[in-house]
């Protein structure tokens, strides 16, 4: 009996290939056999319950071994002695490890990554937190069922970044906005970070390096002005101080959303989703016309990359640029947000809101509302043609101008 049941030997196997015996079926009894094809070798068990033949696929050989295909089978022949189908318990398994895998933190901080997170926030920042996920998160927990998840647990994991707060600080974020996901799409009932209050450490604020008083302004602006690298460079760096985009809204403009008749940047969205009307001043418009001959016939972005017209200039190219020039833990690209924030309020006189609102970030009115970024347009482009300005009063000496916003408005 033994022998009606293992007929075929791993030397027969071996030799058994499509070139030397064909398409045919090998059968090593009890309902198991291997199908040699064109394709490959594939291991079957014909069986029949309940008054019909079925057909359970195994797998590959060699992949799957002769021993571990009998095992197999003699696992099979089990269930249907016991009235189970083979074919239908695989069939449930699988939905059930599916559901297992949905229903972790892992399937669902996935979901809300690529319908959420990724068509909410820019490409670099996605990228970033899914890889923060990866590296932090799902090795400890990602396959945990997301609502059996309590506060314990997620304390345990942000206590083991302990020496870095502030990627702990993130991962807690994170983490709050895919539970808050999983409440609404009827995963788990609460997010449990909530009640981690006050139990894991605030991270020290990092701000860009940035130069708030006029006399030490006017030597980066000088150094910018004399930059000698590539065109795309160094209109870039000369139009941060102009525009206030993030440096990220810079890098990746492109000409569509430049109206030269206009005179203004029309951002679809920025970091908080929001769109943007940037004006732009006199000054701007020189150096986006400086830069138009080079650029726009090969690329749709205004700062092509070096190695690519078809990507946009490097994250690191404007930090480098600085840095070259001698501002390293002085002046960042980013601060020039800064600088212009506090400048444009303590120095030009002009109101905050509307300075806040320039700089793409959040303003209310009384009532709590958000105002439209369309909003003061007119005022704005007065603003930024004035800051322009006095920026080339600062270069040309004129650092103790003042008050021109408020001189104007």
């Amino acid at each position: 009996m033994a022998h009606s049941l293992n007929r075929l030997t791993d030397s027969t196997l071996r030799k058994s290939t499509f070139y030397t015996v064909g398409n045919t079926k090998l059968f090593d009894g009890g309902g198991l056999y291997l199908h040699v094809q064109k394709a490959g070798q594939y291991w079957r068990m014909k069986y029949r319950i309940h008054g019909k033949e079925r057909l359970l696929s195994i797998g590959k050989y060699p992949q799957v071994t002769l021993s571990q295909a009998r095992a197999e089978r003699d696992e099979a022949r089990r269930l249907v002695s016991q009235g189970i189908d083979p074919v239908q318990q695989r069939r449930q398994q699988e939905q059930q490890r599916r559901a297992e895998v949905d229903n972790s933190l892992m399937g669902v901080s996935l979901e809300w990554l690529e319908h959420v997170h990724k068509p909410g926030v820019a490409a670099n920042t996605a990228r970033r937190n899914e890889q923060r996920l990866h590296r932090h998160v799902f090795p400890a927990l990602g396959r945990t069922p997301i609502a059996d998840i309590e506060p314990p647990a997620i304390l345990n994991l942000l206590q083991s970044l302990a020496d870095r707060p502030e990627t702990a600080s993130r991962i807690k974020v994170l983490l709050s906005m895919v539970f808050r996901y999983g409440v609404g799409a009827g995963y788990v009932s609460r997010d449990p970070t909530q009640d981690l209050k006050g139990l894991t450490p605030t991270p020290k604020r990092n701000h860009f390096a940035a130069q708030v008083k006029p006399d030490d302004l006017v030597p980066v602006l000088t150094a910018m002005d004399g930059y000698q690298g590539a065109p795309e460079t160094t209109v870039a760096l000369q139009l941060l101080p102009l525009v206030l985009l993030r440096p990220y809204d810079l890098r990746n403009l492109q000409w569509d959303q430049v109206d030269v008749s206009a005179r203004q940047i029309e951002l679809p969205a920025t970091k908080n989703g929001d769109p943007l009307v940037v004006p732009l001043s006199d000054q701007a418009l020189a150096l986006l016309e400086r830069i138009e001959p080079l650029s726009r016939h090969r690329s749709r972005y205004v700062f092509p990359g070096a190695r690519s017209a078809a990507r946009p200039m490097s994250e690191n190219t404007l930090g480098a640029a600085l840095r070259n020039l001698g501002f390293s833990g002085k002046q960042t690209a980013h601060g020039f947000r800064a600088t212009a924030r506090t400048m444009l309020v303590e120095r030009l006189g002009y109101p905050v809101e509307l300075v806040e609102m320039q700089l793409a970030h959040s303003v209310r009115d009384v009532h709590g509302r958000a105002y439209n970024r369309t909003q003061w347009f007119d005022e704005r482009t007065r603003m930024m043609q004035q800051w322009a300005d006095y920026l080339d009063q600062l270069k040309a000496g004129g650092g103790n101008v003042v008050s021109i916003g408020a001189a104007s408005g």
